[in-house]
C-alpha cells in the first residue's frame, strides 16, 4: 500500500519509523531486535535509509596507502523486502543521488518493483564526510528533482534504454524531504520552497521533514508551503535528544536549532540517563501537540533509540 493511500484512507494520525541498515558484516537479527518492540504500535510504514560509499585509506606493507571505497551500510533494498515479508508492513526505500549512477539507480528501482516495494523517498544526499561540497557520481544526478524525474519516467514506462518496447510501468509513490529550518545550502527559505514546489509539481505526493525540536517551526513551515501552493501532506520528522554530546553534534550534522529551554534542561543533567528523561518528555510533548493539530503522520527517526520512541508512542496512543 502506498504512503499517500495510508494518509488518504484514515482521518487519524499514523505512526511511522525510520531505521538504518546494519553495518556491513552484521546480521539482520539486531535489526529485528530493534524493530520488534516498535511493531506493537502498528506503524503504517517503515523507512529504510540508503547510504553511499565512503573513501578510506588502507596502509600497504610498504608503508604507502591505497584509496578504497567502502560502503558501510548496504542492504536497503533487501531490508525493505524483509520488513514487508516479516511484518506485513509497508517499507519506504530511500534513494539518494550521491554515490550512485543513473544505471545503478534504475537497477535498484527494478529490484524494488520486483519485490513489491512501491514507496520511495527521493533525496539528494550529503557530501562525503571528507568533502566540503556535494558532487554527483559520474553518470549520476546532481539534484533530487533529477532523481525524482527518473522515478517518474519509470512510472511512465520510460527507462534509460530508449529502445525498450512495451516496457513495464512501475507504480512508485514518491516522497521528498522538506526543511522547516531551510536546507543549509539554500540562500533563503523562499528559494528553498521554490525548489520544493518544483518537486511536488513534478510528481512528489508527500513531504517528510527534517527533524526539528520546536513545533512552531513546523507549523510555520506548513503555512509557508500552503502559501507557496504546496498542498501535499507534510509529515513531521521527530528525533529524541538522548546525550549531552548531541547538543553540538545534532546542530552541526543536521543544521537544526535546539531550543534554549531544551538545551538548558539538558545542561543541568548529570548523566546521559538524566538526559534521556528530559529528551523523552520533550519528544512526548512535541508529539502530543502535533497529534492534537491533526498531522497526518508522526514519523520517528529511531536511530538506535527504540526504547525512547516506544515510551513516547505508548503514551500518545
Amino acid at each position: 500500500m502506498k504512503v499517500i493511500d495510508h494518509i488518504r484512507e484514515s482521518k487519524g494520525t499514523h505512526i511511522s519509523f525510520e531505521i538504518l541498515p546494519p553495518l556491513k558484516g552484521k546480521g539482520i537479527n539486531a535489526l529485528w531486535e530493534h524493530l520488534d518492540p516498535l511493531l506493537e504500535f502498528k506503524p503504517s510504514f517503515i523507512n529504510v535509509t540508503y547510504h553511499r560509499s565512503e573513501s578510506m585509506f588502507k596502509r600497504k606493507s610498504d608503508g604507502t596507502f591505497d584509496k578504497v571505497e567502502v560502503r558501510k551500510r548496504p542492504g536497503t533494498v533487501g531490508i525493505c523486502a524483509a520488513i514487508q515479508n516479516r511484518y506485513k508492513v509497508d517499507a519506504v526505500a530511500h534513494l539518494i543521488c550521491g554515490g550512485f549512477s543513473r544505471q545503478e539507480t534504475e537497477d535498484a528501482l527494478i529490484d524494488l518493483n520486483f519485490l513489491g516495494v512501491d514507496n520511495v523517498l527521493v533525496l539528494r544526499g550529503d557530501a562525503p564526510r571528507n568533502e566540503s561540497f556535494f558532487e554527483p557520481e559520474p553518470g549520476g544526478h546532481r539534484y533530487a528533482i533529477e532523481l525524482m524525474n527518473q522515478v517518474m519516467n519509470m512510472n511512465n514506462g520510460i527507462y534509460l534504454e530508449e529502445d525498450l518496447k512495451n516496457a513495464v510501468k512501475t507504480n512508485f509513490c514518491i516522497g521528498v524531504a522538506g526543511y522547516p529550518e531551510k536546507h543549509f545550502e539554500a540562500p533563503n527559505m523562499q528559494t528553498d520552497l521554490q525548489y520544493l514546489k518544483a518537486k511536488v509539481d513534478a510528481g512528489a505526493e508527500y513531504i517528510t521533514t527534517q527533524m526539528f525540536f520546536d513545533n512552531k517551526k513546523y507549523f510555520d513551515f506548513v503555512t509557508a508551503c500552503r502559501n507557496a501552493g504546496i498542498n501535499v501532506p507534510i509529515i513531521p520528522g521527530l528525533k529524541p535528544v538522548s546525550t549531552k554530546k548531541q547538543l553540538t553534534v545534532v546542530p552541526r550534522t543536521f543544521h537544526v536549532d535546539i531550543p534554549a529551554d531544551l538545551s538548558g534542561e539538558i545542561l543541568k543533567c548529570k548523566t546521559d540517563a538524566d538526559v534521556e528523561i528530559v529528551g523523552t518528555e520533550w519528544l512526548l510533548q512535541q508529539s502530543k501537540e502535533l497529534k492534537a493539530a491533526g498531522v497526518p503522520v508522526l514519523h520517528y527517526y529511531t536511530l538506535g533509540k527504540p526504547n525512547i520512541i516506544s515510551n513516547v508512542v505508548k503514551a500518545i496512543l
